[in-house]
């Protein structure tokens, strides 16, 4: 739900002294020292070992029988603690100038990171509607911020989230669009609550600054291919753990300047895209696109950059039907590294 960059917009406070002072070059100092720190930071944590639960027997005759059963889900990827954080800004979403700006900036990014990898794995699409006739789950949608702009791109979005308030805004602020009002739809709910209603029924899955918020990434990841259908893509935002994702997210932001409310990220929650990457394909997906994103507190605004030190962006498809993707709609390693060349702008 939130931008880990955003944390970041504390060092604006010591840029803006040095503005105030006449020196004319604090931009271009600070963009050349983030920039510098990122590619001489190679820091990582090493994972922590998942811990494993006994199989009951009843489970392991079940898995045996041919008919598909959805993943149980007796157990919840929802942490009630980040439902308390979250209850009270569910009125702030729209606010682009609150504690949600560097969400509404992330969708010049993030959005057409969804549509152009989709456009280039499909040769059939609408001009005006690019994403006509395509199902989205949008996981943790919040107040709708990115649910909206893939609307108006023509597909047809299911937004979730655990947090009733969150539904009513993303509700009431849809009403103003009729378009939107047709194309969006919008319940209160968790994943793993409409895994069996849902079985195989979206194209494409959206979790942008969720995972770092879950109780359970390995259930999530699982029900996430459950309501997928073979060959679909799943699209993720989130946080690297890294130390410089600790002192800008944690440190600085939290508590030192009180910028992001204190407590609003628990740093062992972050996710390394390798660990990322490693659950997916455990659970029948490929990853075809790492990138790593870089947000400038100075101007506001999102860029993609090689570093995955902080913020990164995951393109992942489910395995088809028979356990492979189709070669016709996935798009090729050249394709996907031109993409990644392409798809940010300068900061």
């Amino acid at each position: 739900m939130w931008g880990g960059g955003a944390a970041a917009r504390a060092l604006i406070r010591t840029v803006g002294r040095r503005r105030a002072a006449g020196d004319n070059h604090a931009d271009l100092s600070f963009q050349a020292g983030l920039r510098g720190t990122l590619q001489d930071c190679n820091w990582k944590t090493q994972p922590k070992a998942s811990s494993t639960l006994p199989v009951p027997l009843s489970e392991m005759r079940s898995s045996m029988l041919t008919v598909k059963r959805p993943f149980s889900t007796s157990r919840s990827s929802v942490d009630p603690k980040e439902i308390k954080k979250f209850q009270f800004l569910a009125q702030k979403w729209w606010d682009e100038e609150g504690e949600y700006s560097a969400l509404h900036s992330m969708n010049d990014i993030r959005v057409p990171f969804i549509r152009d990898t989709l456009l280039n794995m499909s040769s059939n699409y609408h001009l005006g509607s690019p994403l006509s006739g395509v199902k989205i789950l949008d996981v943790g949608c919040g107040g709708g911020l990115l649910s909206e702009p893939l609307g108006r791109l023509g597909a047809s979005v299911t937004g979730i989230d655990p947090l009733e308030d969150n539904i009513r805004t993303a509700d009431q602020h849809k009403s103003f669009d009729p378009v939107l009002a047709e194309r969006l739809q919008y319940k209160s709910s968790s994943l793993e609550e409409i895994v069996e209603e849902s079985m195989e029924t979206f194209d494409v899955i959206v979790a942008s600054e969720v995972v770092e918020h879950v109780a359970d990434l390995e259930m999530f990841i699982k029900c996430c291919s459950q309501v997928l259908k073979p060959e679909g893509s799943l699209f993720i935002t989130t946080i690297n753990r890294t130390q410089l994702s600790y002192v800008l997210g944690i440190v600085v932001a939290e508590k030192i300047l009180g910028i992001v409310p204190e407590g609003t990220h628990e740093w062992e929650k972050f996710v390394p895209p390798e660990d990322l990457e490693r659950l997916l394909e455990s659970n029948g997906f490929s990853v075809k696109t790492v990138n790593g994103m870089l947000y400038n507190p100075l101007w506001g605004s999102w860029s993609w950059t090689e570093s995955t030190s902080i913020n990164y962006a995951m393109h992942a498809v489910k395995s088809g039907a028979q356990g492979q993707s189709s070669p016709t709609d996935a798009p090729s390693e050249t394709e996907s590294k031109q993409h990644s060349a392409t798809a940010g702008t300068a900061v």
